[in-house]
């Protein structure tokens, strides 16, 4: 399933998400016009790497990607779900709440292997916190999800809470199955659980400005 859009409005424009999405995509390019040694120096630095663990690395980490589909997706998703916890947080609040999700996210992975060399980098711990919040403060909100039926593609509305449940659930089977496995590398799964975990405590004890959600927020 891939999520296309949401049916919750905002109030106002989220600029701090797009300066997000610009950040990552200037930071993506710019690595990507680095000679290969280079790059993987650039990428080694700033990434988190649990057995030499930098407390500056747990910020920078989040602003890296991997690839061309590993930044769309987290910024298509960032997109999708970051506007309106943008609009109940305000601009100041949203810039502390995502760098929190994305370091509580990080440590997460640390915590879980402490001892990788493996770098751990990109935006997916803080974009699960964001999910994590859309949750508790939208998940009546309608997704508008591309879907495979056998050989053809259409489109569905799922409610939030069903996608992002289901979307997180995923995750904790997947980690766990790292765990058991002894598998090392590829996607930092427990770091999702950790940054949408850490989205939900958070929007809890934040204060938001959010009463005029009801208007719009059709329930299933």
């Amino acid at each position: 399933m891939i999520p296309l859009r949401d049916s919750q409005p905002s109030r106002t424009t989220p600029y701090v998400t797009i300066a997000i999405i610009l950040v990552n995509v200037v930071l993506f390019l710019y690595g990507e016009l680095l000679d290969p040694y280079s790059h993987n120096a650039f990428t080694a630095h700033y990434s988190v790497i649990p057995a030499r663990l930098q407390v500056a690395d747990l910020f920078t980490s989040m602003f890296l990607h991997g690839g061309w589909l590993h930044l769309i997706g987290n910024m298509w998703f960032l997109w999708i779900y970051g506007d309106n916890i943008e609009d109940i947080l305000g601009k100041v609040q949203y810039v502390v709440f995502y760098l929190a999700c994305g370091v509580a996210a990080a440590l997460t992975q640390v915590l879980l292997d402490p001892g990788s060399r493996i770098p751990i980098l990109g935006a997916s711990g803080a974009i699960a916190g964001v999910m994590g919040a859309y949750v508790v403060k939208f998940p009546h909100s309608r997704i508008t999800t591309l879907v495979a039926l056998f050989i053809f593609w259409t489109t569905i509305e799922v409610p939030a809470y069903i996608i992002l449940v289901y979307w997180f659930v995923i995750q904790l089977f997947s980690g766990a199955a790292t765990i058991t496995s002894h598998s090392q590398g590829g996607v930092a799964w427990f770091a999702h659980v950790g940054g949408f975990l850490t989205g939900i405590l958070l929007i809890y004890v934040m204060k938001t400005n959010d009463p005029w959600r009801h208007r719009r927020d059709s329930r299933w």
